[in-house]
């Protein structure tokens, strides 16, 4: 079973992405913050990341960074999901080692296919 990491303060998009992953054979994990994801991420290293970028503490920014220097967590894959959609938002995200980056308000039926894609590539 494929493990997932929803990163994300905001509990309607965590409640409804647990659903719509569990429903496709996902083990969800859920975070708040980075610094919940990283604790979670000791116990349990997730096939595939999906991240937030405005979070308290530990923003998605510096939480890729901590996860890139991690050679445990080399395998996983991130994909942003935030509602900052500028260009130069998107870029870094991408530059910081992201593999695809979602703007909310966003398709779930297209974020799960993103997912599938990226997972059996």
């Amino acid at each position: 079973m494929k493990k997932l990491l929803i990163v994300d303060d905001e509990p309607n998009i965590v409640m409804s992405l647990e659903y719509a992953f569990q429903k496709q054979g996902y083990q969800v994990y859920i975070a708040r913050d980075g610094s919940e994801a990283l604790v979670i991420m000791e116990k349990e290293v997730p096939d595939l990341i999906i991240l937030d970028i405005m979070m308290p503490q530990v923003d998605g920014y510096e939480t890729i960074q901590i996860i890139k220097q991690n050679p445990a967590f080399a395998k996983a894959k991130i994909i942003f999901l935030s509602a900052k959609s500028k260009a130069s938002d998107i870029d870094k995200g991408l530059a910081l080692g992201a593999d695809l980056y979602f703007t909310k308000p966003f398709s779930v039926k297209k974020l799960i296919g993103a997912v599938e894609a990226l997972l059996n590539h």
